[in-house]
């Protein structure tokens, strides 16, 4: 995963996988941190942590 900040704005960039079914069965999981990551970017002198899912609906 890529993080920055361009323009004010936050800019995260993560690979695309093969859809895969998610915990509950509900979804496929295209894209995903598998749980919270402190990324090195900083907002007031403190880094920012991420935790991000992209899935879609079968």
């Amino acid at each position: 995963m890529k993080v920055e900040i361009k323009n004010n704005k936050l800019c995260i960039e993560i690979d695309l996988e093969k859809p895969t079914k998610s915990a509950s069965g509900k979804t496929l999981v295209v894209a995903s941190t598998r749980g919270n990551v402190v990324t090195d970017v900083m907002v007031d002198g403190k880094p920012i942590t991420i935790g991000l899912n992209a899935y879609i609906k079968p």
